[in-house]
């Protein structure tokens, strides 16, 4: 069933040119999830480059404040106050969710949604980086199988 549903998400993602490959590892209390990119995102205005990083939350009582870090964990690359974000049908898989990209800049992420969670993080775009089109819509949804 995971072998299914990695394949699936890959497959999505080929199809879609998504910047997102599966989770590589992801914890309950702080939403620890671990990402690879293979292009560049923007997260609130901080160009994340193509790699791996890690998204978690601050503390376990903050439940807002997003760290984003290089891969190994030993370099803070940005912090942001996210916002809620709400779902109906939680899913077993991180879920993110990205405005249209203006032209010629990376794709900003716009929520992130951690496995079997139905509140998740509304990241805010920064004005001049975003396409009128993503004020009105999202691309769609790619969802990201956990181990």
């Amino acid at each position: 069933m995971k072998n299914h549903l990695r394949m699936t998400a890959a497959l999505a993602l080929s199809f879609m040119g998504s910047a997102l490959v599966p989770t590589l590892k992801a914890d309950d209390w702080d939403r620890k999830t671990r990402i690879t990119i293979d292009q560049s995102i923007d997260v609130q205005g901080t160009v994340l480059p193509s790699g791996s990083y890690v998204i978690k939350l601050l503390g376990s009582s903050d439940e807002r404040t997003v760290e984003i870090f290089n891969a190994a964990e030993n370099h803070l690359i940005t912090t942001v106050l996210a916002s809620p974000a709400y779902r109906l049908d939680p899913t077993g898989n991180s879920e993110f969710k990205f405005y249209d990209g203006a032209e010629g800049q990376p794709r900003a992420l716009r929520t992130w949604f951690y496995p079997g969670d139905n509140v998740g993080f509304e990241f805010r775009s920064v004005p001049g980086q975003v396409g009128q089109s993503a004020r009105r819509h999202t691309n769609p949804t790619t969802s990201v199988g956990g181990d």
